[in-house]
């Protein structure tokens, strides 16, 4: 493509080609942090990809005041980032403009497929928990997880059920009958990297995410049922996202097996390596489970 052909495609007016510069540094930022997430968006259609991203752009972010370790602030000055975060992102949803490009770009896509407070409250409220408890019990866990992932699949359900493919009957009622199962995809990815990120959770950030779990004496038996756990959810899923439009169905399809392929390799691995490193799906066989969404169901 030629430079004059790549720009021709820039929008002209004020507001749409601000519009467009803040989706871009949106995918940007996704690009920079994500290589699994990024093949499985590559399988989304347009327009539903660049919206997802940009979801994630922001939760990106958010993750990044929070947790990034070489950043020379204090506990309470990442609290203040953050908080300014969310009053921003707040803003935007009501007036439909930032001055940070990500969340004008979040706010657009929230304001056109109806993600509101609702959902941004309870993700913001879980980026703060990581800010001062270092361990949880079931109840603060449930809340975290619901807050830090499930919210984030309802997010993208939002833009999913709304695509120019779905019919009628999807947009009118997709989202409450596939909510339970967007919820718990989000659950068991958080999950599982509860367990991939034992050691570096302990030993960098100094939290333990799981109730009752040491992550310096992390057991077989606690491995998989944890895994259990996760794989339950998994399968809870799978039925939700066989019913998705086609826009988003292969795209969600390879996300949920990359991360049902981790969950193996996971529960294939000793406990006490997983307590030491980070577990990772070699590139080979992420490659391959892409390619098998891919597949007609029978050819699987």
């Amino acid at each position: 493509m030629t430079r004059g052909s790549a720009r021709a495609q820039v929008p002209h007016g004020g507001a749409e080609r601000y519009a467009h510069a803040a989706a871009t540094a949106a995918s940007t930022v996704v690009g920079e942090y994500s290589t699994s997430f990024g093949r499985a968006t590559r399988l989304l259609r347009e327009p539903v990809r660049g919206h997802v991203r940009v979801i994630y752009a922001l939760v990106r972010v958010a993750d990044e005041i929070v947790d990034a370790p070489d950043l020379a602030l204090t506990a309470e000055e990442r609290a203040a980032y953050l908080d300014a975060l969310e009053e921003q992102t707040l803003t935007a949803l009501r007036t439909g403009f930032a001055t940070d490009l990500v969340v004008h770009a979040f706010a657009h896509t929230a304001r056109e497929h109806g993600i509101g407070p609702d959902l941004v409250r309870p993700f913001f409220a879980s980026m703060r928990t990581d800010l001062h408890a270092s361990r949880h019990d079931e109840r603060s866990y449930a809340t975290y997880v619901h807050g830090s992932a499930e919210v984030v699949g309802l997010m993208c359900l939002r833009v999913f059920v709304a695509a120019p493919d779905a019919d009628d009957e999807m947009r009118a009622h997709g989202y409450e009958r596939l909510a339970p199962a967007a919820s718990r995809l989000g659950a068991a990815f958080q999950k599982v990297n509860f367990l991939r990120d034992l050691a570096a959770d302990r030993d960098d950030l100094g939290r333990a995410y799981v109730p009752g779990l040491d992550p310096h004496a992390l057991t077989d038996a606690q491995r998989d049922a944890l895994l259990d756990d996760v794989d339950a959810d998994l399968a809870a899923a799978a039925a939700g996202v066989a019913a998705l439009p086609r826009s988003s169905r292969r795209g969600v399809r390879a996300a949920h097996d990359l991360f049902a392929a981790l969950s193996a390799r996971l529960r294939a691995t000793p406990a006490e390596r997983i307590a030491a490193e980070r577990v990772r799906v070699p590139a080979p066989t992420k490659a391959l489970v892409v390619a098998r969404t891919l597949l007609p169901a029978g050819w699987r």
